[in-house]
């Protein structure tokens, strides 16, 4: 089987997507814009939707794109109790965060959403976006970040573990809410970071929700193959995504790998192409991922063509929303379907059960404190 979810960014993937009739430039920072971009994913049986986040400022000078963004975490946080089944992983920025901030956040997450919550780490490199902190100097060589992202993550895993499942005992006769046995320190000593926890967030649904990375390079490579669930990545073709896979799973034959493409979906090869192109005459478009213009039916045979080549799912970023979106989950989801590859019902109740990973046991259970 398939898995498939869509990356949720502003009005599309595409910079003048915020110019297309059916697009709600004047929704982009209401919670039911969000809303119904998600339940449109739900209704489409979607593993999960990804929402993306940046540091960085307006561009100077440019008034021709869709600037501004409200913070991921807090629009997954505000939409989840809306839906049922799909999971979130909204984007953080490990680099100028608090690993402790953002570990209660998605710990949040997970409750709010019943077991649906995660994250996709991502670094921070513009001394631009440093700048907005003034901490300290930039710019910093990669592997030091990719580094201190992957002690990030260790401390946040570690928070999320630092309460037993069974912490919470509730004995109103005793008086006792908690027991303070079954919270932990967790002494992390690193280059970047050094924090004693415990956390002031009980263990999340999940355990440990999912964590998603984003690599292009092999300093990235190495922070998913140490830290990750699942890792993106961006391959132009066939033989690139079976080649990608095997690089950055190595021996780790539990990390997901999720292909990113951005689509242009539509009934014919020349609208969806015609659609492009109008929207480039508009703005100029990148980008790291593969584009893909076509049909519904000819993106499932790329997909399957790359399921085959070792991928365990996609990520597809829509061009424009809603548009795209929509035939995503009322032309694709179909035609995998028909072709006996995509679910027709939800299966799990939580995210980690709809990526097939199993509830990991508390790396603290049974120790003393």
């Amino acid at each position: 089987m398939v898995h498939l979810a869509v990356a949720l960014e502003g009005a599309g993937w595409h910079p003048a997507a915020w110019r297309e009739p059916d697009a709600r430039p004047d929704e982009l920072f209401r919670p039911r814009y969000w809303a119904g971009l998600v339940l449109e994913a739900e209704h489409g049986l979607l593993d999960f939707v990804t929402i993306e986040d940046s540091l960085g400022a307006p561009r100077d000078g440019r008034t021709d794109r869709v600037d501004g963004r409200l913070d991921a975490v807090l629009i997954a946080a505000r939409v989840a109790p809306l839906t049922r089944h799909i999971g979130f992983l909204p984007t953080a920025i490990a680099t100028h965060t608090e690993p402790f901030h953002l570990s209660k956040a998605i710990a949040t997450l997970d409750y709010v959403s019943t077991g649906r919550g995660g994250v996709r780490v991502r670094i921070a490199s513009s001394p631009d976006d440093a700048a907005h902190f003034g901490r300290r100097e930039f710019p910093v060589p990669l592997p030091d970040l990719a580094e201190e992202a992957g002690d990030w993550v260790e401390v946040v895993r570690g928070l999320w573990d630092s309460w037993e499942d069974d912490a919470e005992i509730r004995d109103t006769a005793t008086g006792r809410f908690i027991d303070r046995d079954k919270l932990h320190y967790i002494d992390f000593t690193g280059r970047f970071f050094s924090v004693k926890g415990p956390s002031i967030t009980p263990r999340p649904p999940q355990g440990q929700p999912p964590v998603a990375v984003l690599s292009h390079v092999t300093e990235i490579h190495r922070l998913a193959a140490r830290s990750a669930d699942l890792v993106f990545l961006t391959p132009q073709d066939t033989d690139d995504a079976r080649a990608l896979g095997q690089e950055v799973r190595g021996p780790r034959d539990d990390l997901l790998v999720f292909g990113d493409i951005v689509v242009f979906l539509d009934e014919t090869e020349q609208a969806a192409r015609d659609r492009k192109a109008r929207l480039d005459d508009r703005a100029e478009f990148t980008s790291d991922a593969l584009v893909f213009t076509g049909t519904p039916a000819q993106l499932a045979d790329q997909l399957l063509a790359w399921r085959d080549a070792g991928l365990s799912g996609f990520r597809l970023r829509p061009g424009a929303l809603p548009h795209d979106l929509s035939a995503i989950t009322r032309g694709l989801v179909p035609e995998l379907q028909q072709r006996g590859v995509f679910r027709r019902e939800y299966e799990a109740t939580t995210l980690r059960g709809l990526l097939g990973l199993e509830r990991p046991a508390n790396r603290y259970a049974g120790a003393t404190r």
